[in-house]
C-alpha cells in the first residue's frame, strides 16, 4: 500500500531557526518522480548540481542491512524527499537520478551507505563523502561529526549543544 505525508505551511519541519522545512514522506513512486522531476528541472538550471543525501538502514544485524529511507536535499527552498525502500518496489525514476552522473551527491561518512546500497544493487554516482572532503579545521579527532563540522562551518549554536 502506497503513502505520502507531507508536511508543509503550518505543518512544515521546523530546523534550526526560523527555517521551515518542506518535507514529503513517501514510498509512492509517482510522488517520488515528480519530487525528483522538479529537482531536474531546478538543478538543470544551476552551475553546481549538488544533491545532499543520507540514508537510514532496517533493523537487519550490520553485516545483511539495507536501506531503508533515502532523504534528498538541494536546499531550504525545495520539498524534501524521505523516500521510504523498504516499503516500495524499485523505482527506475529514483534509481536512474541517483545514478545520474550530472549530479553530484554529498553525504556524511558515506562508507557505510555505500555498502548497504550494493546489496540491493543501487549505485550513487559522484557520491562525495564531506566528512573526507572537507576536515574540520584543527580537527581534534580523524574524523570530526557531522555537529563539529556544523558548529565551525556552519552556525556557533551548534557549538554550544
Amino acid at each position: 500500500m502506497t503513502f505520502t505525508d507531507e508536511y508543509k505551511g503550518d505543518n512544515a519541519v521546523e530546523a534550526h531557526g526560523n527555517t521551515k522545512l518542506h518535507v514529503i514522506h513517501t514510498n509512492d513512486m509517482k510522488e517520488m518522480a515528480i519530487t525528483l522531476a522538479q529537482y531536474e528541472s531546478h538543478l538543470s538550471l544551476q552551475r553546481h548540481k549538488i544533491v545532499g543525501i543520507d540514508l537510514e538502514y532496517d533493523n537487519d544485524p550490520e553485516a545483511t542491512q539495507k536501506p531503508a529511507l533515502c532523504q534528498l536535499s538541494i536546499g531550504k527552498n525545495h520539498p524534501v524527499p524521505l523516500f521510504q525502500m523498504s516499503d516500495s518496489e524499485r523505482c527506475t525514476i529514483f534509481d536512474n537520478f541517483l545514478a545520474d552522473p550530472r549530479y553530484t551527491f554529498a553525504g556524511f561518512s558515506i562508507d557505510g551507505d555505500k555498502a548497504r546500497l550494493e546489496r540491493v544493487k543501487l549505485e550513487v554516482a559522484n557520491f562525495v563523502d564531506i566528512q573526507k572532503e572537507w576536515m574540520v579545521p584543527e580537527a581534534t579527532k580523524p574524523l570530526d561529526s557531522l555537529g563539529d563540522v556544523s558548529g565551525v562551518l556552519i552556525d556557533d549554536y551548534y557549538n554550544n549543544m
